[in-house]
């Protein structure tokens, strides 16, 4: 539930670890969750998730305060972390449950997220194939994916891939960052 200086973003950029380590770093993101969203079955698990079958894509949904943070602002970390130009598909992970996706929850979301894919069509050097589609049922995933790159930096996933994109949002977006 959000209070009324609150906000809600669902994103899903490839794997939910990868994009929650990034966000939990953000000033103004005030919480980050790690789920599923997108998809025909109800409360999916991560194994159900995994086949590809159920539509669902991994996702972080974010509260945030769009007094410290903007929603353009989170969409461009957001591009900055993935990238958005493969189909179904973040480095070795292939799937439809990591495609790239916004998932917006209202109007003003919509429009803020195409005129970011619009801004973000120059900056990449093949078509970005990120869908926008209405934010719909969100399904927290399992607890053990909750803060994973907190609790398993050293993990072999987490120190290859999920650090690494948290190395390059804390240098892009320095003035960003939770102090």
């Amino acid at each position: 539930m959000t209070n009324p200086s609150t906000e809600i973003a669902t994103l899903g950029g490839g794997c939910f670890w990868c994009t929650e380590a990034v966000f939990q770093q953000i000033r103004g993101v005030l919480k980050v969750e790690s789920g599923y969203t997108g998809g025909s079955v109800h409360q999916p698990s991560y194994e159900q998730i995994c086949t590809g079958q159920t539509g669902h894509a991994e996702v972080v949904r974010l509260t945030f305060d769009p007094a410290l943070v903007s929603y353009r602002e989170l969409l461009e970390v957001f591009f900055t972390i993935h990238d958005p130009t493969t189909l179904n598909r973040q480095g070795n992970d292939v799937g439809t449950q990591y495609r790239s996706a916004i998932f917006y929850h209202d109007e003003q979301q919509k429009k803020i997220a195409h005129e970011v894919v619009a801004a973000m069509a120059a900056v990449w050097d093949a078509p970005i194939v990120t869908e926008i589609t209405m934010a719909p049922m969100f399904y927290i995933a399992e607890d053990y994916h909750q803060n994973y790159y907190r609790q398993h930096p050293a993990q072999g996933y987490c120190a290859f891939v999920v650090a690494p994109k948290v190395a390059k949002a804390r240098q892009v977006f320095a003035k960003k960052l939770i102090d």
